[in-house]
Parts: structure tokens; C-alpha cells; sequence
């Protein structure tokens, strides 16, 4: 029997207990605005179908390095954490060995998670793999290339619904080179199975290309007197390079890629001046060489700035911003993105609640795909500093082409054909305006 089908009657009733009280308690903590969404589609659980408990699920795989990739993956059944590779189908000549781990949540116990970290690997290349040294089940991906253009595919939010399988169709058709997501996976809150079913779900893409993530508040599936541990999940499933940058948490990382230096931050865990991220982040923009990776991208989950109705005042957004917004402008980074809220919002160069030419351009992406539907209502007037703004589900494309231009065309999906409805070209602000300079 599969993961989710071998959860008892009595787990799940719980589970939809926790989801419930969860949910309520998100809702309560989360924001006091209230705001109209539209219909969503249905949730998507995906079962396990015709395989056997020890053959690999859930796989996707991330960058370690500039050279190496981790693959991921989980076994019902105790497995040797092996991953077989090379350059051409049916033929490994390298492989090595990993670890295996598991995880327990109130009466749920994960399967088998096992981590590989293989390489090194050519840039802009592909190999073909197998996970487990019995299994049948053959995967392939493409590394990165090594310099300019970058592709990256950006959603938020993503969840497991109709919209999701829409918004992941849609970028399965693009070309892209890696896919960043600052948060709100699976939406399991709590019930546990909802992770697995959400593995299945993003494999075909994740196991092809490296999927980078940070977490968002429905990672946090943490019960007061219950289950204290803060994202246990998350944390276990998606492990991410984080002590190749320094870090001591999963939570916030960073790593270079073909040109670009990409900052994963954590909204719900501590960044005041006195945190283990602030200094991190802090020690992490000092170390940029601007030479080799001209341009400088954040991910974030809860936005610094928004002009929805949605997740107004929250703490995460008004005192993280007022924590970080100057090491970021002081270290001239070019595009902060964010999730949390469920509609599409890209702003000017912003910096201190104005457009300056020096900030960077923050856009909003929360709205890959949830089951809680968009966020349909926005602050009447329009802000000066806000360009446009659309609730609806989709993806955007950040295609960095050279050191100094990079394309950004956000895609919604709410359509039969993939439609873009905006697109622009970011200039680096040091070209266009002297003034422009990098003060870490």
C-alpha cells in the first residue's frame, strides 16, 4: 500500500482535526483584513500507483555548490541510499552514497528519506540517473550552465490543486534552468500525508530541474504542547545547501548560479539585528564578487511591500523590511521576490517606501496555485510605487541574460493558452544611474 493510502482511519481524522484547527489559528494570527476570493479548484491527492515500496518517489533534486547536485527521495521500505549516474541512458558510470532518514509527527512516520549528494558535473549538461541500486525507475535532469543567459522559473505558494497542475504544465513548456519558490509548498498543514501527495505531484519537473525553496507559514506546522518542533516537515523532506554559505539553518541560504547570486531569507524565523540571519545575511552580502556574479536576487515569503487588501500590518513584513530593507539597498540587489499574498503585484525600484533608482524591484508571486484562491482586492488608489498588479494564478520567468539586462515576463495561467501579461526588462542600476553604487 502506498504512503497515503496506509494512513489509519483514525490518523486522518485527526489530520483533518489539526487541518482545521490549524487553518483557524493561520487565519486568526495571520492577518485581521478580510478579502473575497474566488472560487478554487479542487485539491489533488496523488496516490501511489504501481510501484513497488522499495522504488523511489518524490524525487527532486537541488544545487550543492556550482558542481554537484542533491538528489532526494523517499522509500516505503529501508533502502541503500545509492544514486547511479552519467551521460547516457541505461548507463551509470559513477555513483555514490548518501544518507537516510525518517521523521515521525504526532501518529504519522514518514517513509525512508534518503540524500545524495553527487558530482561533480558539467555545467549545461544532462545525465541520467537511478535512485536506489535495485530500482528500474530512470530519471534525468540538466545542470545549470556555468555563465549568462540564466533562466529561472519563480512561483509561490504552489499548493496541490487544479491550478497548480495548470501552472505546472505551463512551466514544464517553458526552457528553464532552475525553479525558485519562497514558500508555501504543499499546504499540509499538519496532515502529513498532504506532503507526500505533493512529492508525487511536482516530480516530473523537480527530479529534472533543480528546485531551490525557502519556507513559508504553512511549513511552520507547529503545535503549542504538542508538537513544539517548527518546521520538522519542511526541514526533512527539503534539504537545502545552507552550510555551504555559512548558515546554520535550512531556513535561510544562499549560492551562486551562472552569473547570479541568489539569497533564500526565512520570514518566520528570527531577523531582528541580534539574529543568527541578520549576521548571516549580513557576513553573506560582503562576500558577493560582483565580478562573478554581477547580479544579486532575494527570495523572501512574506512581502515588504503590497498593496493588497491580504496580509496587511503582519509583523513578518513591517519588521523584517524594517530590520533588512538597508542591508539590501546598501548591497545593491536587483529584484526581491515574494509569495504569501495570493495575487501578482510587481513594483518599481523601491527603497524606505519610495522609488529610488538604486533599490531593488520587488515583486510579488504568491499565487502559484493555493487552495485558498486569490486574492482578488487591492488598496484603492493605486500606490505611485506599484506598476501593476493582477490576482491571478500563474508563474513568472526571470531570464538573466548578460551582466547588466535581465528579462522578467510574468505568465498567468487563468487562461486556456499560457498568456503574458506583463513583461519587462531590468537594467542594472549601476549602468543607467552612477550614483549606484554598492556600499557593503
Amino acid at each position: 500500500m502506498g504512503i497515503c493510502q496506509s494512513v489509519t482511519m483514525a490518523a486522518r481524522g485527526l489530520g483533518l482535526f489539526l487541518v482545521s484547527t490549524g487553518l483557524a489559528l493561520s487565519g486568526f494570527l495571520g492577518s485581521l483584513n478580510t478579502y473575497n476570493r474566488p472560487p478554487p479548484r479542487p485539491t489533488i491527492v496523488n496516490h501511489l500507483e504501481n510501484l513497488k515500496p522499495g522504488s523511489p518517489q518524490q524525487v527532486h533534486i537541488s544545487v550543492v555548490g556550482e558542481d554537484k547536485m542533491r538528489i532526494s527521495w523517499i522509500t516505503e521500505t529501508s533502502t541503500q541510499a545509492t544514486v547511479q549516474y552519467g551521460t547516457s541512458p541505461g548507463k551509470y558510470e559513477f555513483s555514490a552514497d548518501g544518507t537516510t532518514s525518517s521523521y515521525s509527527y504526532l501518529t504519522y512516520d514518514s517513509g525512508e528519506i534518503h540524500d545524495t549528494v553527487i558530482g561533480p558535473l558539467k555545467p549545461n549538461s544532462v545525465y541520467y540517473y537511478r535512485c536506489g541500486i535495485d530500482s528500474t525507475r530512470e530519471f534525468s535532469f540538466k545542470t545549470p550552465p556555468a555563465q549568462f543567459p540564466v533562466k529561472f522559473a519563480v512561483v509561490g505558494d504552489l499548493g496541490q490543486t487544479g491550478w497548480t497542475q495548470s501552472t505546472l504544465q505551463h512551466i514544464a513548456e517553458s526552457n528553464y534552468d532552475m525553479l525558485l519558490l519562497p514558500g508555501d509548498l504543499s499546504y499540509a498543514d499538519l496532515n502529513q500525508p498532504l506532503w507526500d501527495s505533493f512529492g508525487r505531484l511536482v516530480e516530473p519537473l523537480a527530479s529534472q530541474r533543480p528546485w531551490m525553496v525557502t519556507q513559508g507559514n504553512h511549513e511552520i506546522e507547529k503545535i503549542p504542547l504538542i508538537h513544539s518542533e517548527p518546521f520538522t516537515a519542511y526541514n526533512a523532506r527539503w534539504r537545502m545547501p545552507f552550510e555551504q554559505s555559512g548558515s546554520g539553518s535550512n531556513l535561510f541560504y544562499s549560492f551562486n548560479v551562472a552569473g547570479v547570486h541568489v539569497i533564500m531569507l526565512g520570514s518566520y524565523t528570527d531577523f531582528d539585528p541580534k539574529s543568527a540571519q541578520f549576521k548571516w545575511l549580513e557576513a553573506d552580502l560582503r562576500k558577493i564578487d560582483r565580478n562573478k556574479t554581477p547580479w544579486t536576487v532575494v527570495l523572501i515569503h512574506a512581502p515588504w511591500y503590497n498593496s493588497n487588501t491580504a496580509h496587511q500590518g503582519e509583523k513578518e513584513s513591517i519588521y523584517m523590511k524594517a530590520s533588512m530593507e538597508g542591508l539590501l539597498y546598501r548591497a545593491g540587489v536587483d529584484v526581491v521576490f515574494a509569495g504569501h499574498v495570493h495575487a501578482y503585484e510587481r513594483f518599481t525600484r523601491v527603497y524606505n517606501g519610495k522609488t529610488d533608482n538604486c533599490g531593488p524591484v520587488h515583486i510579488t508571486i504568491g499565487d502559484g496555485g493555493n487552495r485558498e484562491g486569490l486574492a482578488s482586492k487591492y488598496i484603492d488608489p493605486k500606490p505611485d510605487i506599484s506598476i501593476f498588479r493582477e490576482a491571478s494564478f500563474g508563474h513568472g520567468q526571470f531570464e538573466v541574460v548578460n551582466a547588466t539586462h535581465a528579462l522578467w515576463t510574468w505568465h498567468r495561467n487563468d487562461d486556456d493558452s499560457v498568456v503574458s501579461s506583463d513583461s519587462v526588462w531590468f537594467k542594472k542600476p549601476s549602468i543607467s544611474d552612477p550614483a549606484c553604487k554598492v556600499k557593503t
